[in-house]
């Protein structure tokens, strides 16, 4: 079996291809290793969401991509709503948007925070919580991601 950290690197570079003449958006790559086996997960999305026969479309197309892989299992699915914000373009599309920061230590008695992205450079991010401006750096975050309220989403679905 080949280095495998060069072989993720290629099956990046063959996602992100792929993606792009399947008009779709390449998000992210992971390997895991779980109980029941080691997880390939590429993940991909759309601006008008994804539907199944993409997601197939894609799986069969980049099997050839993952050979390489010391995998058990490959899924190819979408990140979902709440999918974390890593690269600079998931911050921009967030700026103004409620978002949710997990710190590794806490912060003013948090370890999570919720409040609207206010800027992003690479290094921190900023957010204004009840008001109040508030920064941290990517280092002492653990998983930012857009804030999905649950209980205002179920409340708003009924009322329709």
């Amino acid at each position: 079996m080949q280095n495998q950290s060069a072989a993720l690197a290629r099956l990046e570079r063959a996602a992100v291809r792929l993606a792009g003449e399947q008009g779709l958006e390449y998000v992210d790559t992971e390997l895991t290793k779980e109980p029941s086996g080691r997880f390939l997960r590429i993940y991909i999305d759309s601006e008008s969401g994804i539907t199944l026969d993409e997601l197939e479309a894609y799986h069969r197309a980049i099997l050839k991509s993952a050979e390489d892989i010391d995998y058990d299992y490959m899924e190819v699915s979408s990140p979902g709503a709440d999918r974390p914000l890593k690269k600079p373009r998931d911050f921009e599309k967030a700026l103004g948007c409620e978002v949710e920061v997990k710190l590794y230590k806490p912060v003013n008695g948090s370890k999570t925070h919720i409040g609207t992205l206010d800027s992003y450079d690479g290094e921190k991010v900023t957010l204004t919580i009840n008001g109040i401006q508030v920064e941290f750096t990517l280092k002492e975050t653990a998983l930012i991601r857009p804030y999905i309220d649950v209980d205002s989403e179920l409340e708003q679905s009924t009322d329709n």
